[in-house]
């Protein structure tokens, strides 16, 4: 290990990355099943731009803190591959466009939502 290795916590070892169970959100017809599952259980929608560094930055940062005992549906959207979906998400949820921006569903409505680095500092446990 090298002397800036020790200074700036580097590492010769690869770390471990952390995988959320995310399902893609593509169809416009995902929208109904996700309101009609969060009266049962709270859907999360993660709407990423993905050339956009700071929605990398915030989407690196909510996956090392997501809780994976969090019991809710997690929904991964890419707007720039899906904007009509992205679109509809607006219309159906009644929450202005924004990215990067995590909605938090339940019985039907957004309860929750919140963008830019704003969306680290969603209490999920409150909504779960």
């Amino acid at each position: 290990m090298g002397i800036f290795d020790k200074l700036f916590g580097g590492s010769s070892e690869p770390k471990e990355e952390k995988t959320l169970p995310w399902q893609v959100l593509s169809e416009v017809s995902q929208l109904d099943t996700i309101a009609e599952k969060s009266n049962s259980k709270t859907q999360l929608i993660f709407k990423h731009s993905t050339r956009c560094g700071i929605s990398s930055m915030v989407m690196k940062q909510f996956v090392s803190a997501y809780d994976l005992e969090t019991n809710a549906d997690l929904y991964y959207l890419d707007l720039l591959n899906y904007r009509d979906v992205s679109s509809e998400v607006g219309y159906t949820f009644q929450v202005m466009h924004q990215s990067p921006q995590l909605l938090v569903i339940k019985n039907g409505v957004v309860v929750a939502h919140a963008s830019h680095g704003a969306v680290n500092d969603v209490d999920l446990g409150q909504f779960v």
